[in-house]
C-alpha cells in the first residue's frame, strides 16, 4: 500500500484463487488470545497522536498515497462512527480536491499497538466505483508490509494481497509479491467481509472470511523480527483514472481484531 513517493510496482504472481472452491478449513483461534479489538461504539483519533490517541489519521512515516490527500479529523470528517461501525468518507472539498481517511496503529515516534505474531483480521464493506481504492493492511518500522486487501474498484470480481520489504535489507530497496482473490461480482461493495494475516514463526497466510487464499513462507530474512500494527484507509487512484469516482465515496469498517499466541 504505501508508496513514500515511489512508483507502486510489484512483481505480481498470476495465481488466482477463486471462491467457488471447495471450502477450506476456517483458522482454528482456540490456541490464540485477542490483545486488540477495536469495535468502533466511539473513535479514539487524532491528526498525529498529539494527545495519545489510539490511532492517528495519517502514515507514520508522514506519506500520502493515491490521489486523495488523507485529511485532519474533524467533526463528522473524515471519520464517522454509528451503532459500532466506522465509516471513512472521501470526497471533494470546496476547490475540487479530494480528501479522505486512513487511520494507522502507531504514532510518528512508532509509538502504538504491535505484535510479531498472530491474527489480524477487519471486517469491512468496501465501496463501489471507479477509482476507489480501498485498503486494510499491515506495516512495520522494519520496512515489512502485508496488505490483508486492497480493492481497485473498476474490478468488482477480486482484490489483491500483497507482501512488500521497503529500504534496507531489500533487493534493488524494494521486494514483493502478490496474490489475486476471485470473488461473486459485487459482493464485497453490497455486503461485509473480513479479512485477515495470519503470521506464525514460519509462514504468512492470508485469509478471507476466515477461509486460506494465500500461504508462503516467509518472505523475510527472521533476523530482521518485524513488529506489525494495523492499518485501514481509503485511498484513491493507484494509476487508475478517478474522474467517474462517486462523489462522495464511503468505506465501512465494523471491527479491526488481533489475536496473539496464548503462549
Amino acid at each position: 500500500m504505501r508508496s513514500l513517493g515511489k512508483a507502486w510496482v510489484v512483481a505480481v504472481s498470476l495465481v488466482v484463487f477463486a471462491v467457488s472452491h471447495c471450502r477450506a478449513e476456517e483458522i482454528d483461534l482456540s490456541n490464540y488470545k485477542l490483545t486488540f479489538s477495536e469495535e468502533f461504539t466511539e473513535l479514539d483519533v487524532s491528526a498525529w497522536g498529539d494527545n495519545g490517541s489510539r490511532w492517528i489519521a495519517h502514515t507514520p512515516w508522514h506519506g500520502d498515497f493515491g490521489d486523495a490527500r488523507f485529511a485532519d479529523p474533524e467533526p463528522g470528517f473524515p471519520f464517522v462512527t454509528q451503532a459500532g461501525v466506522l465509516r471513512i468518507e472521501a470526497r471533494k472539498d470546496a476547490d475540487g480536491q479530494w480528501k479522505s481517511g486512513l487511520l494507522s496503529g502507531v504514532n510518528g515516534d512508532w509509538k502504538g499497538f504491535t505484535a510479531r505474531e498472530g491474527y489480524f483480521e477487519a471486517r469491512i464493506k468496501l465501496p463501489p466505483g471507479d477509482g476507489v481504492w480501498p485498503a486494510f493492511w499491515l506495516n512495520s518500522k522494519a520496512g515489512i508490509e502485508l496488505d490483508a486487501m486492497e480493492y481497485y474498484g473498476h474490478d468488482d470480481t477480486r482484490f489483491s494481497s500483497a507482501w512488500h520489504h521497503w529500504g534496507d535489507g531489500a533487493k534493488d530497496g524494494h521486494e514483493s509479491d502478490l496474490h489475486w482473490t476471485s470473488v461473486t461480482p459485487g459482493s464485497l461493495t453490497s455486503g461485509f467481509n473480513t479479512y485477515g494475516v495470519l503470521i506464525e514463526k514460519d509462514f504468512v497466510t492470508f485469509y478471507f472470511n476466515r477461509e486460506p487464499v494465500w500461504r508462503l513462507p516467509i518472505p523475510w530474512d527472521k533476523s530482521v523480527d518485524p513488529e506489525f500494527f494495523p492499518l485501514v484507509n481509503l485511498a484513491l487512484g493507484s494509476g487508475w483514472p478517478i474522474d467517474e469516482t462517486p462523489n462522495p465515496s464511503f468505506m465501512y469498517v465494523d471491527y479491526i481484531h488481533v489475536y496473539e499466541p496464548a503462549e
